[in-house]
């Protein structure tokens, strides 16, 4: 399993590559106030790329952190509750026949 891993990995690496080495035409992203950046394409995809994902995760971690809070406050909770609650009575299962 594990090589099958690395193969897909590599794969993935080499077509990542292969279209980096493709897209190296410099573009011109315009901003406001006549502002000009040129860059290969390449470097423009990756830092939107990682741009994006990093809005991603920011936007993720507040849940994040509140299911942590919330993991922590239950096990916390969870020692106390099992001392206080009764003993449940098992019953044996009734006779078939």
């Amino acid at each position: 399993m594990r090589v099958l891993t690395w193969a897909i990995r590599v794969a993935l690496f080499v077509v990542l590559a292969a279209f980096a080495a493709k897209n190296t035409d410099p573009v011109a992203l315009r901003f406001y106030f006549d502002l000009v950046w040129h860059a290969p394409l390449v470097a423009v995809l990756l830092a939107f790329f990682a741009a994006g994902a990093a809005l991603g995760m920011l936007a993720m971690l507040g849940t994040y952190l509140a299911q942590r809070r919330e993991i922590s406050r239950l096990r916390r909770s969870a020692p106390a509750e099992e001392k206080s609650a009764p003993p449940v009575a098992v019953q044996p299962p009734a006779a078939e026949g």
